[in-house]
């Protein structure tokens, strides 16, 4: 018979691998975050030239883009799951002249941005169509609002309309091949009637091609052809540059970006036939407030409020029955510990000697 030591030592252990085992497993694959949106490329023959990118707030997985120059005045919905056009919205009443932009308000509006001046400077107006975004998506003939658009410190040439998701704010920022472009803020409530003028609030050293707001106005994130930078926003409305660069993936011409996944991904896009959508996951200072904020929270939760929440909906066994009731490391660490426990009641001496 083994002595109490022996006891003592296989007792603990095959009980603790019992309930080890015993805990829920993690399906392979599966993360708390969910899903991360999927790279696609754009297959419509129309879209040659996708300039701006904008993520739907009432379609999952549709994305806005629009062509450069030499197009008609016109916008495309894009399934981010496929990459093919599941609608075009013509847009009545005005001739595009160089589109560079797309953005998403939080009245729900589509803001299509016209600014594009390649002659750097020789355009005194500029404009921006409004309407609402579609609630069902099919080809359609939409009558924009129209709101002309001038620069405090004159015309210029930009490739970057943003409107913030809590203010309802549009800013733009300008596009300088030496990199000194600006930050332009426009009136709190664009007009109609008048020209809405510009004013430029902080300097951006970046040739900028697009830009976009996270969902909960934390972040400014700007691109260029092939870098970007992040910024914190502050309720003063300055953005703040943080040292933490941006992973920007390598395309042919980087022209367009939209937040994606809640605020956790930034989608870039790329002009050309044929051209993809490539997601890229932020971390760290990068993330927004509220992301970064739901990390914390789940980290913090982690240390014991699971097991109760589970009881509570009757979750938990039908994760487990889904699951095959134990992980592959819950089998590992028992087997481990059976074989430790025994060999330690097999060396052990008897009672007996």
């Amino acid at each position: 018979m083994p002595t109490w030591i022996s006891r003592v030592l296989v007792v603990p252990c095959l009980v603790a691998g019992v309930w080890i085992a015993a805990l829920p497993a993690t399906a392979a694959g599966e993360t708390e975050r969910g899903p991360a949106p999927e790279a696609f490329t754009l297959t419509d023959e129309r879209l040659t030239e996708s300039s701006g990118l904008a993520a739907s707030s009432t379609h999952p997985d549709v994305y806005w883009t629009h062509n450069d120059s030499d197009d008609a005045a016109r916008i495309f919905a894009v399934d981010g799951t496929t990459g093919e056009t599941v609608a075009t919205i013509d847009l009545a009443g005005v001739t595009a002249r160089d589109v560079e932009a797309i953005s998403l308000g939080p009245d729900g509006d589509l803001y299509v941005a016209d600014i594009g001046d390649n002659f750097d400077g020789a355009w005194e107006e500029v404009w921006i169509y409004r309407l609402p975004e579609p609630a069902e998506l099919a080809d359609a003939t939409v009558t924009p609002t129209v709101h002309t658009v001038r620069y405090a410190d004159g015309p210029r040439n930009a490739e970057a309309l943003m409107v913030h998701p809590e203010t309802g704010r549009v800013y733009i920022a300008s596009k300088n091949g030496d990199g000194g472009g600006g930050l332009y803020a426009g009136p709190e409530e664009l007009s109609e009637a008048e020209a809405n003028v510009f004013e430029r609030v902080a300097d951006i050293e970046l040739e900028v091609t697009d830009g976009a707001f996270a969902p909960d106005g934390s972040r400014l994130l700007l691109r260029g052809y092939f870098a970007a930078r992040m910024y914190a926003w502050g309720e003063d409305g300055q953005p703040r540059r943080l040292e933490r660069r941006v992973r920007v993936p390598l395309q042919r011409q980087g022209e367009s970006l939209t937040f994606a996944g809640g605020g956790r991904y930034v989608m870039f896009g790329s002009e050309g036939p044929n051209s993809p959508v490539e997601p890229v996951e932020l971390e760290g200072e990068l993330l927004p407030e509220s992301v970064a904020a739901e990390d914390r929270a789940g980290e913090e939760g982690e240390s014991g409020t699971g097991e109760g929440e589970e009881a509570a909906d009757g979750s938990g066994d039908a994760e487990k029955d889904d699951e095959g009731g134990m992980s592959a490391n819950a089998v590992v660490v028992l087997l481990v510990i059976g074989a430790v426990a025994v060999l330690a009641s097999r060396r052990l001496p008897t009672g007996g000697k």
